[in-house]
């Protein structure tokens, strides 16, 4: 099986190899070519899941769709369902920059959650298959939902952190909690991402930013409080 979709991955991979992924930056060059063979091995594996489904995809089918031998997936890997631990990775990589952006001071708020809830939509957004398949490979197993859920709350204290820097410089009302907003935000985006998966069109960044505008408008301090 691995073999009529090994130029189609390989072909994935390759369009996607600039991408600037925070969680690699500031490594090392061995870390570094770690952490990217463990991005590769997940992209590949992403890609068979909606081609085949996650239950149909084997260890085998996912090295030979890398180029990487069996012993090499064991290395980075526990199992097949501890792969989809990379998009946590890379997911919270984009969450700790919005912190740093937040925390600088150099741009409002509301474009820095503006920009988060774009570059989340990065990785699943490259079409309706690879979101769906990543969707119900959360439910996969025990394992990975635990993953998955540890994942998401250690983002939703970090948005958080972003939560409170704006409401100390005036942006969001300050009578939110800030962790229900960090909530908010992860089912906003979640709820997002399962609609578009099912229908695909427009394109998820439509749809993103649509559901960014509504929440913001839920959480902002409006023009008129700011001036009071």
């Amino acid at each position: 099986m691995a073999n009529s979709h090994t130029s189609h991955s390989a072909a994935l991979i390759q369009a996607l190899a600039s991408e600037n992924l925070p969680h690699l930056q500031g490594m090392g060059r061995r870390q570094r070519r770690a952490a990217e063979t463990r991005v590769r091995l997940f992209r590949c594996a992403l890609q068979l899941f909606a081609e085949s489904g996650f239950p149909n995809v084997t260890v085998e089918d996912i090295t030979d769709a890398a180029d990487v031998g069996k012993g090499t997936f064991f290395n980075y890997f526990e199992s097949k369902d501890h792969v989809l631990g990379v998009m946590a990775e890379i997911q919270l990589g984009k969450v700790r920059e919005a912190v740093t952006l937040a925390e600088s001071g150099k741009q409002t708020i509301q474009s820095v959650l503006h920009r988060l809830f774009l570059r989340v939509a990065e990785e699943p957004g490259r079409s309706p298959d690879l979101a769906r398949a990543l969707i119900s490979s959360f439910l996969a197993s025990k394992a990975v939902r635990g993953l998955i859920d540890r994942n998401f709350s250690e983002g939703r204290k970090m948005i958080a952190r972003v939560v409170a820097a704006g409401q100390k410089r005036g942006e969001i009302d300050p009578r939110l909690k800030k962790k229900k907003v960090a909530l908010q935000l992860q089912q906003a985006f979640m709820g997002t991402l399962l609609l578009w998966s099912l229908q695909g069109r427009p394109a998820l960044e439509a749809w993103v930013e649509e559901s960014f505008q509504h929440f913001w408008r839920a959480i902002a301090i409006s023009s008129h409080e700011q001036k009071r």
